[in-house]
């Protein structure tokens, strides 16, 4: 059983080099399906979030609002979906997106993929 849950924001390292300095410390929402995070895959599909924001940017981008959790807004580079090692995902959930949240990112998921 996976320790990760989609929908959660964790801290990966999104360095060229595993190794390079200094890393590229970002964090980045799991996208990946529930049953194949508890099937212990090697890799996890991740979107990262950026504090520069743009607006009006859907579906590229999805505004998630600070909240007790999130510090500022940040945007979800939907677009800018990666699978990552999951020796990459080094520190969470930070936080975990809201209900109303989850469903806003599948419907951009949904768009930029034309599914």
């Amino acid at each position: 059983m996976s320790t990760r849950k989609r929908g959660e924001v964790w801290l990966a390292d999104l360095s060229a080099a595993r190794d390079a300095l200094p890393a590229a410390l970002r964090p980045v929402v799991v996208l990946q399906a529930q049953a194949l995070l508890d099937a212990v895959h090697p890799s996890t599909l991740v979107a990262p979030l950026t504090t520069s924001l743009v607006d009006d940017a859907a579906p590229l981008r999805l505004r998630i609002e600070a909240s007790d959790t999130l510090e500022q807004d940040v945007d979800v580079l939907v677009d800018q979906m990666r699978a990552l090692d999951n020796r990459r995902l080094v520190t969470g959930p930070l936080t975990r997106l809201t209900a109303r949240q989850q469903k806003a990112l599948d419907e951009a998921l949904r768009d930029v993929l034309d599914l």
